[in-house]
């Protein structure tokens, strides 16, 4: 009989091993010196040199092939509003979205800026945990990719994640999310929206590199990261962050 269970759980484990290889390989098969184990990677945003122009937007959409549709992002600006009278407006900064858009009289207006959001990347990934066929799992050096080929579609991830980085691709019928460009960063070049962001909000590096652009970023700044209190350590970190940023 223990023969029999010690036998089962070595299947398992074997089972589970070359699923999980297999997915890695998969995900660093763009280049063929890249090496995961030598890189680490995150982002950081600095708020106060967003212009919310949404040109991060829409090289994210036409790099990653996007739904064109204004509700699918991988990644997004919101316009924070702050009133005078405390009260705090969020609104896309996607000009085809109207349903959330308020017009607010600027003598009413206390402070506004713009935030950047994406897949956090998180070092404790709630969507990695909850998916039931391993479709959803962390690179070694740090990302979090989905396999369309094991998607199944069944939104658990999209319900786990507190950032509300995740959408079901409406032609595949998978889950999908931001990257970071995997297939870029792995042949040394920058992620889509930190290539064409006008102002250098986005500084995106190695997080165990101190002499990178992140790596600086991180001594020079007092950093934030969004919904610390869940414990899901994310890699996107933020400098100059309102605290009514939610």
């Amino acid at each position: 009989m223990e023969r029999r269970k010690f036998g089962k759980k070595l299947f398992t484990l074997v089972i589970s091993t070359t699923v999980f290889g297999g997915l890695l390989k998969k995900a660093n098969a763009q280049t063929k010196d890249y090496d995961p184990s030598k890189h680490y990677y995150g982002m950081g945003i600095q708020t106060n040199k967003c212009i919310g122009c949404g040109r991060c937007v829409e090289a994210c959409k036409d790099e990653n092939n996007v739904p064109r549709e204004p509700f699918f992002f991988r990644t997004w600006v919101e316009r924070y509003t702050i009133k005078k009278d405390g009260e705090v407006t969020v609104q896309n900064v996607d000009s085809r979205i109207t349903t959330q858009r308020e017009n607010i009289f600027e003598k009413e207006i206390l402070r506004s800026f713009f935030v950047p959001k994406l897949c956090n990347q998180c070092d404790n990934p709630p969507c990695v945990q909850v998916c039931p066929v391993g479709a959803t799992f962390k690179t070694e050096d740090g990302i979090i990719i989905v396999d369309e080929e094991r998607c199944i579609g069944c939104r658990y991830c999209i319900q786990a994640c507190p950032y509300g980085a995740r959408y079901i691709h409406p032609e595949k019928q998978t889950a999908d999310k931001c990257t970071f460009c995997y297939h870029r960063i792995t042949k040394e070049l920058l992620p889509a929206c930190v290539e064409v962001c006008p102002s250098q909000a986005r500084i995106f590096g190695d997080l165990r590199s101190g002499a990178s652009p992140l790596g600086r970023f991180k001594r020079l700044f007092k950093l934030h990261v969004l919904k610390p209190f869940l414990n899901t350590e994310p890699k996107v970190s933020y400098s100059d962050l309102d605290g009514e940023v939610r």
